[in-house]
């Protein structure tokens, strides 16, 4: 048995890995994965990362950022997005206080409100992108750096208007705040960004246990795919304070991204993420895309058991990865 640590974030759509080691995926490969207590956040894992305190995380943007910074990591597959498509969203919400003025679907309602964001997470991104979509800029409202803990108690105190949020955080506020109600979830306003993150040195050094991980993650997403009660009944264990109708529901949505394959369109989500968090002067450079996907394991993978990814939409045959696969931001490889 090979020995790996991983982390996740406790958050729903990360719960790939308990359940891959609760039932069993993970042993059925010859690999002791110990799964580190989940952290608060994307940066506190990355941290752990770093220190070696974990081998394998589960980050999506936070990753920009520590790229940014000189942090040499590689992306080995998705715990949450999609290989088919590039628009997916399904796990975001816009949660709204009564009272607010905002009104269920029309984003021009959000125009002077105080909008809750994690700043610099997979949520502002998702801000910014609404924003933009609907002929606005980050100057149109007042951006409030809020985790996603905090925002039920930021709305009913008002400190906040809106809550933007992955699940289960929208659903536990419309839970806890009475009168708080859903404005907007998804919209395809990004290609969602959430991978497996390891230095590059070590999985280049560990390949055969990064296939082995890989597989048996593949085959803990399909599982879930299968049976989201089940990924719920998970999620309701390892993440202590979640109410078991609560995951239900958010497991219906979070099954729409599980996809751990990569294809353009992962590359094109996070050349898009880059741009716009650059253009809007959220980070201070950017990075080729290219320099940081390590396809080659989840490709094999793919070629070797294809069955765990056979209930999967088809990649488009413009955006599939081979050998010589150079992404093209100017291309269309990945169509939204």
């Amino acid at each position: 048995m090979v020995a790996v640590n991983a982390g996740l974030v406790g958050a729903i759509d990360q719960i790939g890995l308990p359940a891959a080691l609760d039932q069993g995926f993970f042993e059925e490969e010859g690999l002791d994965v110990t799964v580190a207590e989940p952290f608060a956040t994307g940066v506190d894992q990355l941290n752990a990362l770093e220190s070696g305190q974990i081998d394998i995380a589960q980050v999506g943007t936070p990753a920009i950022g520590a790229i940014l910074s000189g942090a040499d990591y590689v992306l080995l597959g998705n715990y949450s997005g999609s290989a088919s498509q590039l628009g997916i969203d399904e796990t975001m919400a816009v949660v709204a206080r009564e009272g607010s003025g905002v009104v269920e679907g029309d984003f021009s309602t959000l125009r002077g409100k105080k909008i809750g964001v994690a700043v610099g997470s997979i949520n502002h991104l998702y801000l910014l992108s609404a924003l933009a979509e609907n002929d606005m800029t980050p100057e149109d409202v007042s951006i409030v750096n809020t985790p996603p803990p905090d925002m039920a108690v930021a709305l009913q105190t008002a400190g906040i208007d809106v809550a933007i949020g992955w699940d289960p955080f929208p659903l536990l506020i419309l839970d806890q705040v009475p009168g708080s109600y859903q404005v907007a979830r998804g919209g395809e306003f990004i290609g969602y960004i959430g991978y497996l993150v390891a230095k590059r040195d070590w999985a280049e050094e560990n390949v055969d246990t990064v296939k082995k991980f890989l597989t048996a993650r593949a085959a803990a997403d399909q599982w879930m795919r299968e049976d989201p009660e089940g990924g719920a009944e998970v999620a309701s264990r390892w993440l202590s304070s979640m109410d078991p109708a609560i995951a239900e529901e958010a497991m219906q949505y979070n099954v729409k991204q599980l996809d751990p394959r990569i294809s353009a369109c992962n590359y094109a989500a996070l050349n898009e993420a880059i741009t716009t968090l650059y253009s809007l002067g959220t980070i201070k450079g950017t990075f080729d895309v290219n320099d940081v996907f390590m396809p080659g394991p989840i490709n094999e993978v793919m070629d070797e058991s294809p069955e765990l990814f056979e209930d999967l939409d088809e990649i488009p045959e413009s955006a599939v990865i081979g050998s010589d696969f150079a992404f093209d931001a100017e291309g269309d490889q990945c169509q939204r």
